[in-house]
């Protein structure tokens, strides 16, 4: 099923996704090298067109991201009902000198002093010599709220227990 680039922004510019869009962590799938499902909990900005991560350039996901660049991301809520942002695409890698501004970004609006920040920050400019950056642009989105929009699955149930209920 193609999904129109209209549809993709009509789903991530609805108040509920860009309050999901603003939250600390997602979620990314992609498949491993040894060909099994992988999902990690990863800090992320979103810049108004794309999901931007920032991770060490000796992380395990790199190379099983560039043998295959299909990814999901899930960015939810704690809360009943829970609000679920679905976004499928493919990760761009882009090696890094120094610590991306987004990678700072990513980590905003964890509750740190302001001392603690300068700590936080000087230790991973410490670290890290470089960065890669993993961008998706979304090729398909999904919001899930549990008051307009269901579980597709759910969708279907409901649909047929409405035509079972009229017969």
């Amino acid at each position: 099923m193609t999904v129109q680039p209209y549809e993709i922004t009509e789903v991530l510019n609805r108040p509920i996704s860009q309050e999901l869009l603003a939250r600390d962590l997602t979620r990314l799938a992609y498949v491993a090298k040894d060909g099994t499902p992988r999902n990690v909990p990863i800090g992320f900005t979103w810049n108004g067109s794309q999901i931007v991560m920032c991770t060490s350039k000796n992380a395990p996901k790199l190379p099983a991201l560039r043998e295959n660049p299909t990814v999901a991301l899930t960015i939810d809520t704690e809360v009943h009902p829970p609000k679920i942002l679905l976004i499928r695409g493919r990760a761009e890698l882009d090696v890094v000198d120094g610590i991306p501004d987004e990678y700072l970004q990513a980590s905003g609006t964890y509750r740190m002093t302001p001392e603690q920040r300068v700590e936080w920050e000087a230790e991973v400019r410490s670290l890290y010599d470089g960065m890669v950056r993993i961008v998706v642009t979304p090729t398909w989105a999904k919001l899930i709220d549990f008051e307009t929009t269901l579980p597709s699955a759910v969708e279907e149930l409901i649909r047929q227990r409405d035509e079972r209920q009229r017969a």
